[in-house]
C-alpha cells in the first residue's frame, strides 16, 4: 500500500487549524507529475518542484511513479509554503523510506537543496497542536524558540529535511527544545526618555493620564514643537507586557512574520507608525488570499502612532471606528471572516492648519478660513469622539528650550501610571474600558461635580460618547491621585482635555 499520511497545519487569522496531508504513489504511462489537490493556493502548487529538488539533492530520489497529495480538509484554502515538509515526508513514507508517523505535527519550507527555512504563525501552531494533544511539533530551527512558549508540546527545530528523516528513524537521539531558550533576549537599546523633552509639562501630563488609562490622545499645534518627541515616549511609560499580552503580541507578529529568527516571547510593547501614505487594507488588514493583520492589529497591547493626522485618507482613518471601539477587527471575505484583535492605545498628532502656524501667537497664518476648514474636515466628528483626549502642544518659549530643568523622567511617570493601572486591575478593566453598567458606580459625581459637567455638556455640546469618555478620563485622574471618588477638580480636567476641539472644529 503506497497511501501515506502525515499532519501540518494553516493559520488563519491568529488561530490556526490541524491540515491532514494523504501522499497516494501510483504507475503511469504517462510523464511522472506531482498533483496537489484540496484547494491549493500558488505557492502550495508550486512546491512540487522545491520537494522534488529537495529530496533528490537530499540523497532519497524521487519514486518513478506519479504522486498524488491531498490537504484535508478541502473545503479550506491552503497557502504559504509550510506545507513542503510534510508533504515530502508523505513522499518519503509513501516510499518505505520512514515509518508511519504519529501524533507529530510537521511545518516547514523546503530549499532546493532540502535545507528547511522558517514559517509564519509558528507559536499559533503550537497553540494549537496543544487544544488537540498532539505531543510533538516539528518546525524550522528559526521557529524552535517561539513555537516553545506554548507549553505541553515537544518541540523539534530541524534544518534540514534529511534531518528530519533521521528524527523519524531515531527519535530517541533528539531532544526537544528547551523552554527556558524561549524568553526574548534583552535587546539593550535604551528606550527615549521624556526628560529629554523640554517644555511641554501640560501635554507630559496628559499623556501620563493617558498611559494610566489606556485613553486615546490627539496633539494639536505647530511643526517643532515636539509632538513627536512625545509620542514616541509614550510606549517608555507603560507597564511591562503580562504573559497573556505578550502570547498575544507575539501571535500577531508571527502571523506577520515580523519575528526576528530565533526569537521567543516579545518583551516590549509595540510601537507603530506608519506613514500617511498607508492603504486600508495596511491598516486594517486584508490582501489578497488569507487577510493577514494590519498595523492595528501590530499595535494589539501597545501604540499605534498617526503622525500628521489630516494627511491620512479619510476613508483609511474611518475604518479606525471598529477597532477604537471594540479592540478587535473582523475582516469578512467570500470565503472565511476572521477576527484579528486590536487593543492599542491611539496617539495622534496634526497640525491646526496646513501651514501649521494657525493660533500661534508669534509666526503668522498664512491659510484662509475655507482652507483652514477643509483641512480640519478630514477629522470627522465621530472619530474624533472616540479620542478620548484633546491636547494643546504649543511652541517651546526660547528660556524653557534653553533651561537646566529637565522635568520628570520616564521612570517616575511610569511608576504613577503602575500605581493607577493597579486599582484598575483590581476592578477587572482599564478605565477606558469602564463598562457602561459600571459607570455610575465608579464615575459617580458630587453636587459640585453635577454642576461642572452639566455646564460643561450645555456649552461645548458634547456627544454621549463624548459625555461617557470625560467621566472615564476623571476617573483615571482620580486614580493617579489616589482619591476614592471622582471630584469636580477631577472632572474640570478632564472637560479641559475634550474642549480644544470646539476651538477649531465649531
Amino acid at each position: 500500500m503506497s497511501l501515506f499520511r502525515t499532519r501540518s497545519a494553516a493559520v488563519y487569522g491568529i488561530n490556526a487549524h490541524l491540515i491532514d496531508v494523504e501522499v497516494d504513489l501510483y504507475p503511469t504511462d504517462m510523464q511522472r507529475v506531482i498533483t496537489t489537490v484540496g484547494m491549493p493556493d500558488t505557492a502550495v502548487r508550486e512546491s512540487r518542484e522545491r520537494i522534488k529538488s529537495a529530496l533528490v539533492n537530499s540523497g532519497f530520489g524521487f519514486p518513478a511513479k506519479s504522486v498524488t497529495i491531498n490537504l484535508a480538509p478541502a473545503n479550506v484554502r491552503k497557502e504559504g509554503a509550510g506545507f513542503d515538509l510534510p508533504m515530502a515526508l508523505g513522499i518519503l513514507g509513501a516510499m518505505g523510506a520512514v515509518n508511519r508517523i504519529e501524533n507529530h505535527v510537521f511545518v516547514g519550507e523546503l530549499s532546493l537543496d532540502g535545507a528547511i527555512r522558517p514559517v509564519r504563525g509558528a507559536l499559533s501552531i503550537a497553540a494549537r497542536a496543544r487544544k488537540e494533544g498532539i505531543r510533538n511539533l516539528v518546525v524550522p530551527l528559526e521557529n524552535a524558540a517561539e513555537a516553545a512558549v506554548a507549553d505541553g508540546v515537544s518541540v523539534f527545530g530541524l534544518r534540514h529535511l534529511a534531518e528530519a528523516v533521521q528524527f523519524l528513524r531515531n527519535p530517541e537521539k533528539f531532544t526537544p527544545y528547551s523552554p527556558a531558550k524561549a524568553a526574548a533576549p534583552e535587546t539593550g537599546v535604551a528606550m527615549p526618555d521624556f526628560s529629554e523633552v523640554r517644555g511641554q509639562t501640560g501635554s507630559k501630563r496628559a499623556l501620563e493620564v493617558a498611559a494610566a488609562g489606556f485613553h486615546n490622545v490627539l496633539m494639536i499645534g505647530p511643526p517643532g514643537s515636539g509632538k513627536t518627541m512625545l509620542a514616541r515616549r509614550v510606549a517608555g511609560i507603560l507597564p511591562p507586557l503580562g504573559f497573556t499580552e505578550a502570547l498575544e503580541t507575539t501571535q500577531v507578529h508571527s502571523i506577520a512574520g515580523l519575528l526576528p529568527p530565533g526569537s521567543g516571547l516579545l518583551s516590549e510593547r509595540p510601537f507603530r507608525a506608519p506613514h500617511h501614505t498607508i492603504s486600508d487594507a495596511g491598516l486594517i488588514g486584508g490582501g489578497s488570499g488569507t487577510p493577514r493583520p494590519g498595523e492595528v492589529s501590530l499595535a494589539h497591547h501597545g501604540v499605534l502612532f498617526l503622525d500628521e493626522l489630516p494627511e491620512f485618507p479619510r476613508n483609511v482613518l474611518e475604518l479606525l471606528r471598529q477597532p477604537l471601539e471594540e479592540g478587535s477587527v473582523i475582516l469578512a471575505r467570500s470565503q472565511m471572516t476572521l477576527e484579528f484583535p486590536a487593543n492599542f492605545m491611539l496617539v495622534a498628532a496634526m497640525n491646526p492648519c496646513p501651514c501649521g502656524f494657525f493660533g500661534d501667537a508669534t509666526r503668522e497664518c498664512r491659510c484662509t478660513g475655507g482652507i483652514i476648514q477643509r483641512y480640519l474636515g478630514k477629522i470627522s466628528g465621530p472619530l474624533l469622539d472616540r479620542i478620548d483626549l484633546h491636547v494643546e502642544v504649543p511652541a517651546v518659549p526660547y528660556k524653557e528650550l534653553r533651561g537646566k530643568d529637565e522635568g520628570a523622567a520616564s521612570a517616575q511617570i511610569r511608576a504613577r501610571v503602575l500605581a493607577a493601572r493597579e486599582i484598575q486591575q483590581q476592578r477587572g478593566f482599564f478605565n477606558a474600558h469602564i463598562p457602561p453598567t459600571e459607570m455610575r458606580k465608579l464615575c459617580a459625581l458630587d453636587d459640585a461635580g453635577e454642576r461642572t459637567l452639566e455646564l460643561a455638556v450645555r456649552r461645548m455640546g458634547f456627544s454621549a460618547r463624548a459625555h461617557d469618555r470625560i467621566l472615564k478620563v476623571a476617573r483615571t485622574i482620580a486614580d493617579l491621585d489616589h482619591a476614592a471618588a471622582v471630584s469636580a477638580k477631577h472632572l474640570a480636567e478632564a472637560v479641559q482635555y475634550r474642549s480644544l476641539d470646539r476651538n477649531y472644529w465649531s
